[in-house]
């Protein structure tokens, strides 16, 4: 049995990427095999395809990418205990060469959280990688506790958006940058602050932060060590700036820079807070399933001006 699946078997643009038909995966003990109703978009996605990843994962093509899975399972593992078919799921999938812009994904039992009655596919598929990436930058290694004060960068990007609503959760005072049309969004979010990041005397106003989760690398994570107070944190998803660290250890700051671990317990959390109506998937774009929407959503996601995650549903 075979599925439709976007994958590529050369590093490149995103013409690289081709409609294949692959092999339906064979799940192991503790897997199951989930029918895909939608996925979404990262950077890490393009990223991938381009090549930059390749050191990291030396994988052999074709790779199918993608990172997030919402559907319904369709067959349990023989050591598969918690889950059945036909429930509604969602995860963010271990990391292979078996992406999930598939019509069937398998995934590690212990990865998947129940997907909320009041929740769609495509707004539980767009949480999984930006969301978990959020909680853990934020308390697993930012360890941020009400009350403190906060800065997210690029708080209309998909981790911004779902950063911003944990820490206001958490009680914390929250910051973020953003282009002025996305104020009223963030304001609506939850974030006390937004800062106008084209804007330098307001971004120069910027201090005496707990924490900074920065989402952008470069030298924005490099100036953002001076708005840490003495103490305080900053935790990069776009991995090690090392201008950053040595800034950080002169002036008694901590710098660190993370990588996302797929956790199906913190994602049960998120999907509580979803059916509470604390959490909300905020989609710039969603698109049907098939080569051309994918080209397009690469070029969109790569354009790094996207509000909230672009998703991917399947029929």
């Amino acid at each position: 049995m075979n599925l439709k699946a976007i994958a590529f078997n050369e590093y490149g643009s995103a013409d690289k990427l081709s409609l294949m038909d692959l092999p339906v995966p064979e799940i192991g003990a503790h897997q199951v095999l989930v029918q895909s109703k939608a996925t979404s978009i990262n950077p890490i996605d393009w990223k991938l395809r381009e090549g930059y990843l390749k050191q990291m994962f030396d994988w052999q093509f074709p790779i199918v990418v993608g990172w997030d899975i919402a559907g319904i399972i369709t067959e349990v593992g023989a050591d598969v205990t918690d889950w059945h078919v036909g429930d509604e799921v969602f995860a963010r999938p271990d990391t292979t060469r078996q992406g999930t812009y598939a019509e069937f994904v398998a995934v590690d039992d212990h990865l998947l959280a129940h997907k909320p009655e009041n929740v769609s596919f495509a707004e539980a598929a767009a949480v999984p990688l930006a969301g978990l990436t959020a909680w853990q930058g934020l308390f697993e290694h930012g360890e941020l506790q009400q009350g403190q004060r906060v800065l997210i960068q690029a708080g209309a990007g998909g981790v911004g958006t779902y950063a911003i609503q944990l820490a206001k959760h958490a009680g914390a005072e929250v910051w973020t940058t953003a282009s002025p049309k996305n104020d009223a969004l963030l304001h609506d979010l939850g974030a006390d602050v937004v800062v106008d990041y084209h804007d330098a005397a307001a971004m120069a106003q910027i201090s005496n932060m707990d924490l900074v989760l920065d989402t952008i690398g470069g030298q924005s994570a490099v100036d953002a060590i001076g708005y840490l107070k003495t103490g305080g944190k900053q935790i990069s998803i776009t991995g090690t700036v090392p201008e950053g660290v040595r800034l950080a250890q002169e002036e008694g700051k901590h710098y660190q820079s993370i990588w996302l671990r797929p956790d199906g317990q913190q994602l049960a959390y998120l999907a509580t807070l979803m059916a509470e109506g604390a959490l909300r998937s905020v989609i710039a774009e969603q698109l049907p399933f098939s080569l051309a929407s994918l080209v397009e959503a690469h070029h969109l996601s790569e354009t790094g001006h996207t509000n909230g995650k672009i998703v991917i549903t399947f029929d």
